[in-house]
């Protein structure tokens, strides 16, 4: 008997965690892993790059910050692409550019080279932040849909911990020069981007894409038996009409660019903090400890603090978000957030007493983490319809890494203009905005993505009308 178009989305919405499942979290977790790494070990290295070719403050903050004004762009056109042309004919070749760039980044013989390479590098990085997140949730099922999306996301954290263990290592070992220690930890991200090369070509295409935007029901179902071992794969009759809007049309639409407001502006603040702190950690650390801390000390404890704070965030709201909420819990990380910002720049004397300092900067990672980090991600590919999905994931997380580009390059300066206390203020000021943009968007914890969306109706016109044709005949 013929399943109905109803049928298989219901199908993929209350299917079971399965083995299938497992392996698409590991297999689009990679690439984050990889984006964290490339992001956040240039903190480390242009560092070193600083000593090596003597740059000034604004020249260390253009390469620290060239990959995310790359991943502006790379976000929004890879999004695009992926509602054109499928998510599966994506996948992956942003893996490759990060591949190539890394190896390009590490072999650049002068300024001019490295932030031409470093933002090449972005292209790839942005582009992995729509295919891989939509992907994700095109695939998850509606009871687990924020913890699986909310893994891959936490593969971030891995990416990030190793890129300062690397530089740890690297720098207390002594035996390669710091001239060339900067040269291995950008390019050993060329390693995970390859294996991310390698995985993403065997995974399937998204039921939801080929139904809702291609109309190719048989499709639909031959991929929805990847996650059930071929135990649901029959023909589908239904009547979906295919739909690919202009991009005008995307734009064009009231509801869209007013969830576009929620998504992309929340984003856009918080990655101007987040960045902002994050990237310049090991400077506002080694601010903190003073004039005779080494890089190396700035490392460690920056490894501890990640550790020890960020790292239990990201996995407690993957774990946590289904059931507090995937807009609430943004809603509590961004007060939360910003209330450690602010005690940071108002508690007289705490930017130079290291205990309490380095308390309140830990709870800020780990509210940023159990929060707006993960649930921005999460909640952008959730709240739009298959058609406009990767386009309007794509415009957030472009115009969020606009802000991070913003943050990186700003911080510096007003760290040096108005101390760490002053900085962190602005931050939390950003953090009071995100929250307030928040409550634009709608709760899709618990609901499938065709209730969220909208699609729902659709769906059920379609299935109407096969079975009144069937019926006929």
């Amino acid at each position: 008997m013929s399943a109905t178009a109803t049928d298989l989305v219901d199908s993929l919405n209350e299917a079971p965690a399965s083995r299938f499942h497992s392996k698409a979290i590991f297999v689009s977790g990679m690439g984050f892993f990889t984006d964290a790494y490339d992001l956040f070990i240039i903190g480390t290295a242009s560092a070193l790059i600083a000593k090596q070719w003597n740059l000034n403050t604004s020249q260390v903050s253009l390469i620290n910050s060239m990959t995310l004004l790359g991943a502006f762009v790379g976000a929004i056109g890879y999004g695009r692409l992926a509602d054109l042309v499928g998510r599966k004919r994506i996948y992956g070749l942003e893996a490759l550019i990060m591949m190539v760039a890394a190896i390009a980044c590490a072999l650049s013989p002068s300024f001019i080279f490295l932030v031409v390479f470093r933002f090449i590098l972005g292209l790839g990085v942005g582009g992995d932040y729509p295919v891989s997140a939509v992907l994700m949730t095109e695939y998850a099922n509606r009871a687990n849909r924020g913890k699986m999306v909310g893994l891959v996301f936490a593969m971030q954290a891995l990416g990030t911990l190793t890129g300062y263990a690397a530089g740890l290592a690297l720098l207390s070992s002594g035996v390669i020069s710091p001239d060339w220690v900067w040269r291995l930890l950008l390019g050993f991200g060329a390693i995970p981007a390859a294996m991310v090369l390698y995985s993403r070509r065997r995974m399937p295409e998204s039921p939801r894409y080929q139904l809702f935007v291609e109309g190719d029901e048989s499709g639909a179902a031959t991929s929805l038996a990847a996650f059930s071992d071929g135990q649901f794969a029959p023909p589908v009759v239904g009547r979906i009409k295919p739909l690919k809007l202009r991009l005008s049309e995307v734009l064009g639409d009231r509801r869209t660019l007013l969830l576009l407001l929620g998504t992309a502006g929340s984003w856009f603040v918080f990655d101007y903090a987040y960045y902002g702190n994050s990237v310049s950690a090991p400077l506002i650390v080694k601010t903190v400890l003073g004039a005779g801390a080494t890089t190396q000390q700035s490392l460690a404890l920056n490894l501890l603090i990640f550790s020890v704070a960020a790292v239990p965030g990201y996995y407690l709201a993957a774990n946590y978000m289904d059931r507090i909420g995937h807009r609430r819990l943004q809603m509590v990380g961004f007060v939360l957030m910003g209330v450690m910002f602010l005690l940071i720049g108002v508690i007289p004397g705490v930017t130079t007493a290291i205990a309490p300092f380095l308390i309140l900067f830990g709870a800020s990672y780990f509210f940023a983490e159990f929060g707006p980090n993960t649930t921005t991600f999460v909640l952008a590919g959730e709240v739009y319809p298959t058609s406009a999905r990767t386009t309007c994931h794509g415009i957030s997380a472009g115009i969020a890494k606009l802000g991070a580009f913003i943050g990186v390059y700003l911080f510096p300066h007003l760290t040096k203009s108005f101390g760490v206390s002053g900085a962190m203020e602005f931050s939390a000021g950003m953090a009071l905005i995100g929250l307030l943009l928040t409550t634009l968007l709608p709760e899709p914890a618990g609901q499938t993505l065709e209730q969220v969306s909208g699609e729902a109706a659709q769906l059920k016109l379609g299935s109407a009308l096969a079975g009144a044709e069937a019926s006929l005949a």
